[in-house]
């Protein structure tokens, strides 16, 4: 539930600054599963904005006024990022508020179809076939049409869900349609992920260590590096049974490829977006994409590949940076100054570490291949809730705070990551597991409530 409240707080932008007023709302979460919490706003930050919630009545979304005749047809590769978003940032252009918004809400619809039910034949995966998905969801006028659902399978080597197979919906694969395609001056492929849910996924995102990357078999690139979690998500499969799954890589490029192929001749977009670890999914994909050259239409032009990540954690090291930024991968990171997973990995030393500033790179060999770093542009937004940290990483959240900034409620809901890590030591110690990588992931955690909490 939400309660009434009037506050006069400002959602600072990373470029400019919005105002907002009094209005009863709704929860409507998505983001994050949600356990009760306790109610309160705190000063302590230079911003105070609780979870932004949608309004009680029912009407759609209110449409982003762009306040010219610029139509996306004819502006989509700027607002793709051709120019890393230069003067779209600063101040933010309206057209890109909005597609923003749009690749936001179907990452939500992620969330929205997954089951959670336990009692449910579907638990841990999609509660609605490919071609009702979308409608099931509230988004059947979005004009799109999903192709492939997508499954990961963490190989975390840690038994912590032993009534139920590793592999688990993650998101889906749509194309927009001939109508669409027509407003948008392209044919968008599109890729979403969900964020973190079951607890083999937990795991996989605090292994915080480094490997090299290796996706292109032919340049082996051992100084491009990314977090192990991630990748082992992204390449693992599932090999319990006869038939397991294939990866969520091979899944994925298989499906990209097809849809490449089957629109060869047209022109193309390939936007990828995800919310938290999704995004951590989704810039590995791009990445990959662009490494094996599956972007390249023909000898003299590339499909734009672009990540529009959601409170999304670093991936790589610097060399993994520089690399995404040689093949043109655009990425534009939607960041609350606040969320303690944009922080991580990588919370010492990292794009801010003060060697990059006070010497020479030269002093600090091993920085490039050792540090976590962000990759893209970022906006930033400011909210937070010193009673209920979780809402700082919260999507809709995000969403909302675009879409309606002068519509704001107190969030009595939240998840409670410290229950979170007690409850992973305690299936560690039942199952007489080696209690050390738990106890890692455990700190993990509690960490990032408590740099929120100080």
């Amino acid at each position: 539930m939400a309660s009434k409240a009037l506050m006069k707080p400002t959602l600072n932008f990373k470029h400019g600054t919005l105002k907002n007023n009094e209005a009863q709302v709704q929860l409507n979460s998505f983001g994050q599963v949600c356990f009760p919490g306790k109610n309160g706003v705190s000063s302590s930050r230079k911003s105070v904005v609780v979870s932004v919630l949608t309004t009680k009545t029912a009407s759609p979304a209110v449409p982003v006024k762009t306040g010219s005749t610029v139509l996306l047809s004819q502006k989509w590769r700027e607002i793709q990022g051709l120019n890393n978003w230069e003067s779209l940032v600063e101040p933010l252009h309206p057209l890109l508020r909005k597609e923003i918004i749009r690749y936001g809400e179907f990452v939500a619809a992620c969330y929205k179809a997954f089951d959670l039910d336990s009692n449910s034949k579907r638990y841990l995966n999609c509660k609605y076939g490919k071609k009702k998905m979308l409608k099931e969801v509230g988004m059947d006028d979005s004009g799109y049409e999903v192709t492939k659902y997508i499954y990961a399978t963490p190989d975390v080597n840690i038994p912590i869900q032993n009534d139920a197979a590793p592999g688990r919906w993650i998101g889906f694969v749509a194309v927009s349609s001939d109508e669409v395609t027509k407003q948008l001056g392209r044919r968008d492929m599109l890729v979403t992920f969900r964020g973190t849910v079951t607890n083999h996924e937990w795991v996989a995102n605090f292994m915080s260590s480094l490997t090299p990357a290796r996706l292109d078999p032919l340049h082996d690139r051992p100084d491009v590096k990314v977090e192990s979690g991630f990748l082992s998500l992204y390449t693992s499969e599932e090999a319990e049974t006869k038939f397991g799954l294939e990866s969520c890589r091979q899944q994925l490029l298989s499906e990209v490829s097809r849809l490449i192929n089957k629109y060869k001749g047209e022109e193309l977009s390939i936007t990828l977006a995800g919310h938290s670890m999704g995004s951590a999914l989704a810039l590995l994909l791009a990445y990959d994409i662009s490494e094996l050259g599956l972007n390249k239409a023909d000898h003299r032009r590339k499909i734009p590949v672009t990540v529009f990540s959601f409170g999304g954690p670093r991936v790589g090291n610097l060399s993994f940076k520089q690399r995404c930024e040689q093949l043109g991968v655009k990425v534009l990171r939607i960041v609350n100054v606040n969320d303690p997973i944009t922080k991580l990995p990588g919370v010492l030393f990292n794009e801010n570490f003060r060697g990059l500033i006070g010497g020479s790179r030269d002093e600090f060999p091993w920085f490039a291949c050792s540090c976590y770093v962000h990759v893209g542009v970022e906006l930033v937004l400011d909210f937070f809730n010193v009673q209920n940290p979780s809402c700082v990483h919260d999507l809709e959240t995000y969403i909302n705070l675009l879409k309606w900034p002068q519509r704001l409620g107190i969030q009595n809901e939240g998840f409670d990551w410290m229950n979170k890590a007690r409850d992973l030591l305690i299936s560690a110690q039942s199952l007489n597991i080696n209690l050390m990588p738990w106890k890692d992931v455990a700190i993990n955690m509690v960490n990032m409530v408590q740099s929120q909490r100080t």
